[in-house]
């Protein structure tokens, strides 16, 4: 069983905690990074338009009535962190003895460098390279995943302007949009490198060789479909009201085929340049985003199913079923179908690259690895 650990009780240890070395003690998976990993939106089973209950049975933070309580999938909620019980670490299985989450909801780069080389607390916390040093000496960190640079990208700021140039403004936004990535992807791609220098030399410090874990670094999935493969028209106003996805085809079309996969062959190229596993999960999502063809809504006739339901968080235009941060992220079934990406490339070898893919119709045992593209 995988028993997921909290940085303060590895740090607090207690009677009869006995400290690890690398080799021996019980061994530890970590992730690391920003909410795509944090397990942000892992309270949700799919998207439904009832707004009270259950929601349909997507709400996994209903308690009674019209009570809700967020804790019980994220743990605590007060800094925002949003790590979640479903998170990828977590789903990922028996990967090794405990799984640590030092990931967190709207973290970027320099929320992952150690505070000796630029690193900044973020949310109440100290950077979590720094935290990392604590699980190193306490535990044999066995598996290090990572995802990061969104963020630095300003992932939450293009998903606004595009929603707003739909509703709003009617006009599209990807060459705005594509113009703005091209200016910071260099930089934050070098950051996104240092990330990786900064695990490895906390990792070298705590007396672990290079070979003794592996680093796995993940690019993002794209939540909303290409414009062929959504469900909605985006002649009328359904793709605001019913479908959460408010974005014209031309910019929807240049977020599946244009901006995830140049950010994930930027992020292969860290990979390969830094000589660390890569994960593509690009296409992780395909015919499960929100708004897609392929998949549906939930509903009083239509229960929630990894098999049918949506895998990504809609866009709550009502903003009643929850926080905005949850917004386009892997959900529930998401998170669990990237638990099993990440255990099927932890099965390969460690310099193993691939992408993860989904089998139309089955649930998250139904991801595959294929040739990274």
């Amino acid at each position: 069983m995988v028993l997921p650990l909290t940085v303060g009780a590895l740090i607090g240890g207690g009677a009869g905690t006995s400290v690890a070395s690398p080799g021996t003690g019980p061994t530890a998976v970590v992730s690391m990074g920003d909410s795509y990993i944090s397990g942000e939106a892992g309270r949700w089973k799919g998207n439904s338009l009832t707004n009270s209950g259950s929601r349909n049975g997507t709400d996994r933070a209903w308690v009674t009535g019209s009570s809700y309580d967020p804790s019980k999938v994220y743990g605590s909620t007060a800094g925002g962190c949003d790590r979640s019980d479903s998170a990828e670490v977590k789903s990922a299985g028996a990967i090794a003895d405990v799984a640590v989450n030092l990931a967190c909801s709207g973290a970027v780069t320099e929320n992952v460098f150690r505070a000796s080389n630029g690193g900044v607390p973020f949310k109440g916390e100290a950077p979590q390279a720094d935290q990392l040093a604590a699980v190193a000496a306490s535990h044999n960190v066995k598996v290090i995943t990572l995802s990061i640079g969104g963020n630095d990208l300003g992932f939450a700021d293009i998903i606004t302007n595009c929603a707003l140039d739909f509703v709003l403004w009617n006009s599209y936004c990807y060459d705005d949009q594509q113009y703005g990535v091209d200016g910071k992807i260099d930089a934050v791609m070098a950051s996104v490198g240092k990330s990786v220098d900064e695990i490895r030399a906390v990792m070298r410090a705590a007396g672990y060789t290079d070979a003794s874990y592996r680093i796995v670094l993940q690019s993002y999935p794209s939540p909303i479909p290409r414009a062929a493969e959504n469900r909605y028209p985006q002649s009328d106003w359904s793709r605001v009201n019913t479908g959460g996805c408010p974005f014209w085809n031309r910019d929807s079309d240049w977020a599946r085929d244009s901006l995830v996969p140049q950010i994930a062959n930027r992020i292969k190229g860290v990979a390969a340049a830094k000589g660390v596993q890569f994960l593509d999960l690009r296409d992780m999502l395909q015919g499960r985003e929100v708004c897609a063809k392929a998949s549906k809504q939930v509903s009083s006739t239509s229960a929630a199913s990894a098999k049918t339901s949506e895998w990504a968080r809609w866009i709550d235009s009502s903003e009643t079923q929850g926080p905005i941060q949850e917004d386009m992220h892997p959900n529930y079934f998401g998170q669990l179908a990237v638990g099993r990406c990440l255990a099927l490339a932890v099965a390969q070898g460690a310099t193993s690259s691939s992408s993860c893919k989904n089998t139309a119709g089955t649930d998250q045992t139904g991801m595959y690895l294929a040739p990274v593209s």
